[in-house]
């Protein structure tokens, strides 16, 4: 009865190492949390306006720049682009990066990349 205690163990201490090196390899490989926001909108105290992923063009994720430029309530042309790792509330994003590189070179558990820390 003792062995199957130890073996119990043993397993258990094993699956909880495979998860923590499964968490360890995936970090660096999702992408980061982004939003869409419009570049014309920034407000000090708040950051920029937060619109819907639409307005985005999803196959320019790596440049930043969201090419469309979708016509907002007004008739004029939102600055849409995608904003990585930003701070929302509100409605509003700040203290992120149009740089999907420098996100992820922000690095996190696991990864390999020093960080630059700002943004």
């Amino acid at each position: 009865m003792a062995d199957n205690r130890r073996r119990l163990r043993s397993s258990t201490v094993v699956l909880g190492g495979m998860g923590v090196i499964a968490a360890a390899l995936t970090s660096c490989g999702s992408d980061p949390d982004r939003r869409c926001v419009d570049r014309d909108s920034y407000d000090y105290a708040n950051g920029y306006k937060v619109i819907a992923d639409k307005n985005c063009s999803s196959g320019s994720a790596s440049s930043g720049k969201g090419g469309k430029g979708r016509k907002k309530s007004s008739g004029t042309r939102a600055d849409a682009a995608w904003y990585y790792d930003a701070d929302v509330s509100g409605g509003y994003a700040d203290h992120g990066t149009f740089s999907r590189e420098e996100a992820v070179d922000r690095g996190g558990f696991g990864c390999s990349g020093s960080g630059s820390g700002g943004g």
